[in-house]
């Protein structure tokens, strides 16, 4: 994953691989290929209730096999795991503005902590030893003790894996980056986006800054 580089200074963050998260990709594939979809009472209703939804593949769905590949061998191979998952407030105070709308009027919206949907996705545990960071945003560091975990943890490599690729892979492995993180690879048939035009497209711009982006 990261070449001859210590495992002891290395911490592999799985990103988002939640119920919701997972399921979000599947609505976005389907909404790029019907925009109309997003107008459908059923689709509304799944998007909040995501362990209900008919979409059976998504992009997310497809790396699950991939992700617990690579933290197995990271367990393996003694690297510090880091679950990263988003768990918002009921009331969607702590939420993007852009997302707000979904815990209007009572909806229980995405991701909200406690819910079906802040849950792993299937197949994912976490371990003891292992450790969970919750965030509200799309960058793993924002606003997190993120970056004092790590530090103080001895890490200084960095393996990224999980959804989505613009966003919360793409924010948490460029912030990495400012903090002067050593190596930071983002396996790419770990991570997913909506399109595999554009999971490529964020690949190369990370590549371009210096991230390693092996399979």
């Amino acid at each position: 994953m990261v070449g001859g580089a210590k495992w002891s200074e290395t911490a592999m963050l799985v990103i988002d691989m939640q119920v919701n998260e997972v399921f979000l990709i599947s609505l976005l594939v389907l909404l790029m290929a019907d925009p109309e979809s997003i107008n459908h009472g059923w689709l509304q209703k799944e998007f909040v209730h995501p362990a209900m939804s008919r979409l059976a593949l998504s992009a997310g769905e497809d790396i699950l096999p991939a992700v617990a590949k690579a933290v197995t061998v990271a367990r393996e191979r003694g690297v510090f795991v880091v679950w990263v998952v988003r768990e918002h407030d009921p009331a969607g105070r702590d939420v993007e503005l852009f997302r707000r709308h979904f815990y209007s009027g009572g909806q229980k919206g995405p991701a909200m902590k406690g819910s079906k949907g802040a849950e792993l996705a299937d197949g994912l545990v976490m371990e003891e030893g292992e450790y969970k960071l919750v965030k509200t945003r799309f960058s793993s560091f924002f606003a997190t003790p993120l970056d004092s975990v790590l530090k103080a943890s001895g890490i200084k490599n960095l393996v990224v894996v999980g959804v989505q690729t613009p966003n919360c892979i793409r924010q948490t492995v460029f912030d990495a980056v400012a903090l002067d993180y050593e190596k930071v690879t983002v396996i790419t048939d770990a991570t997913a986006a909506a399109e595999p035009e554009i999971h490529q497209a964020n690949i190369r711009d990370m590549k371009n800054i210096g991230v390693e982006t092996p399979t």
